[in-house]
């Protein structure tokens, strides 16, 4: 993944006056390279800081979730699939409110699309729905703008002592497994 950011966040960055424009067209490619809104934000928050940051987050996110009501919605039978979907991993009537969406949309590991369609689902039309998802939005590249410029402040060698004890944890905490040879498996009992 890291190979695709660096280039993308780099073009923006060069890229002077025209990079808001930019940034937002990121949002809108991340989901093809499948980059993480929270890694985005976070871009955003270390490119512009945290104000502008969210502002054009708050922009690209939205671009995002309309293109995404628009396309299920004018494919109906893709809707019924992906609600059946969602239906199998949730319980069937599970109505939730804008404000529960929002905090879930600060949960790096929900599908963004996924909440999108929790938003569908409790809107009424495209005004409304266009509505939540601002209001959902808004937490979640504040959280992620302010939180990436706070790190563009850190110290080179903080970082890098950052790094370093997330890839020790990364390390400590992989998962332990066996390995067991076929014959010792099938040893006949003593």
């Amino acid at each position: 993944m890291n190979e695709l950011v660096l280039p993308l966040v780099e073009v923006v960055s060069n890229s002077g006056i025209y990079a808001p424009f930019y940034f937002i067209i990121f949002h809108f490619i991340r989901q093809f390279v499948f980059v993480p809104v929270s890694v985005v934000c976070v871009a955003g928050g270390v490119l512009f800081g945290a104000i502008y940051g969210t502002i054009y987050s708050v922009i690209g996110i939205t671009v995002v979730s309309s293109v995404f009501y628009l396309v299920v919605k004018r494919t109906p039978g893709l809707f019924k699939k992906i609600i059946r979907m969602k239906e199998r991993w949730t319980r069937k009537h599970m109505p939730m409110s804008v404000g529960q969406i929002a905090i879930l949309r600060l949960v790096p590991f929900v599908h963004f699309h996924f909440i999108s369609l929790c938003l569908i689902e409790v809107s009424k039309d495209f005004p409304d729905y266009l509505r939540s998802s601002l209001i959902s939005n808004l937490p979640l590249a504040l959280f992620y703008s302010f939180f990436g410029t706070a790190i563009s402040g850190f110290d080179p060698v903080l970082i890098l002592l950052m790094l370093l004890g997330l890839v020790i944890l990364f390390f400590l905490l992989k998962r332990k497994e066996w390995v067991m040879k076929w014959e010792d498996f099938f040893q006949p009992a003593r």
